[in-house]
């Protein structure tokens, strides 16, 4: 299975709303029977609030008169699987092997468009490519077809019984039904989590609806097939909600100042005895930034106002940092040069995969054998290291692991 850490914007963060996956068909007419007491009674209540918003009868008919709520939405509310990942482990997950090779490909297969990206919005390529591959893989259509389900079945139960805000799910049902009114997709194209997220880089509706737009001119918005709408819109995102800075980057990481605090410009920060951790000079000496240092004893950065518009994206500090990181990989980069307190390297490739043939064979299920560490993986990970007496036991296929599998 391929991770997919995708995220939202408006009253949910992105993690609340987007983990999930599965396969769910529409429901047919003949389902009637078991759709729960109440919900067509609330379905036809409900087609006010969605004619009120520009919604026609034949649309909402189309797309909720043969729909059943999918209740499992509610089950996945509260059984998200967890793992307690140390920063370097939630990094290394992300800036995997395996999403490096496959950015570089997706790189070189899409030049021309984060090339045009960059002129038209000044969002750096490394950071877009990072934010795609940790969405969805690059738009890997296996993500699609295996992991993603159609979104009004779980949007219509939500926005019908969900515990808390309720108001957020109606409107958002009502923003997928007025995507389908513009004749941008279609129910059967719009696949995607549990909650509603979608595409090449896990659009919401409300994202979709009101921040997407048609980057290759072919009459509508969408997020999936061609990137172009997806990544170009993703661009315009960070630039008017993240506040993104044309042509700056992100950051770096950095030695030295570590007591010192505040908005600095790199310039002021060198004075204060702050340099570069791989000896260049800054680029940019009259840029702002500030200095963080995640975890005591680990890697410390100067991060400039373009670290926080990737934090827009999703409001967690270390999606950033990975995102940035990824990023830099991709361009090739190095990994830090100062590590963590108590991190091994990231797997190579080929040592994910032997990892997961290695429990696979051992009657662990990992999903496939492809390199990618999803939930599956993790899953599996986790019962062995339990099963083998490994502490602790947190899913996370590392050297250890690799040690353990090869010595059985």
């Amino acid at each position: 299975m391929t991770e997919s850490d995708s995220l939202s914007r408006s009253a949910l963060t992105r993690r609340d709303v987007v983990l999930g996956a599965g396969a769910l068909a529409l429901a047919s007419t003949s389902a009637f029977a078991n759709t729960p007491p109440g919900f067509d009674a609330w379905r036809e209540s409900f087609r006010a609030k969605a004619l009120a918003k520009g919604v026609s009868s034949a649309t909402y008919t189309r797309v909720m008169g043969r729909i059943e709520p999918d209740m499992s939405v509610f089950a996945q509310m509260g059984n998200q699987p967890e793992f307690k990942e140390q920063l370097w482990q939630y990094i290394n997950r992300r800036a995997s092997d395996w999403r490096i090779r496959a950015g570089k490909e997706a790189l070189r297969q899409h030049g021309a468009l984060f090339t045009r990206i960059e002129h038209d919005f000044g969002v750096e390529r490394g950071t877009l490519l990072a934010l795609w591959g940790v969405e969805s893989a690059y738009g890997d259509p296996l993500v699609q077809k295996n992991h993603m389900k159609p979104v009004f079945p779980s949007l219509a139960a939500l926005a019908w019984r969900a515990p808390r805000r309720k108001a957020y799910w109606e409107t958002e049902l009502i923003n997928a039904l007025r995507i389908v009114e513009r004749g941008w997709s279609t129910p059967e194209e719009m696949r995607g989590s549990w909650a509603g997220a979608m595409g090449h880089t896990q659009w919401m509706p409300e994202v979709w609806l009101n921040v997407g737009f048609d980057y290759d001119h072919d009459g509508r918005v969408s997020p999936f097939g061609k990137p172009d709408d997806a990544l170009g819109s993703t661009a315009r995102y960070l630039v008017n909600r993240g506040k993104y800075h044309r042509n700056q980057h992100w950051g770096c990481e950095v030695v030295g100042g570590s007591h010192a605090k505040g908005d600095r410009s790199y310039a002021q920060w060198a004075a204060a005895g702050v340099t570069r951790a791989d000896g260049k000079p800054f680029p940019r000496p009259s840029d702002m930034a500030k200095l963080w240092t995640p975890v005591d004893g680990g890697p410390s950065f100067l991060i400039g106002p373009n670290f926080f518009a990737v934090r827009s994206y999703n409001p967690s500090m270390n999606y950033a940092l990975a995102i940035v990181h990824l990023g830099d990989r991709i361009l090739g980069e190095p990994p830090f040069r100062h590590p963590f307190p108590g991190s091994e390297r990231a797997l190579t490739l080929a040592e994910i995969q032997e990892v997961q043939t290695r429990l696979t064979k051992a009657g662990f299920n990992t999903g496939g054998t492809d390199g990618r560490v999803g939930n599956d993986t993790m899953k599996a990970v986790k019962n062995f290291q339990t099963r083998a007496g490994i502490e602790p036991a947190d899913g996370y296929a590392g050297l250890k692991v690799l040690a353990r599998l090869r010595g059985m």
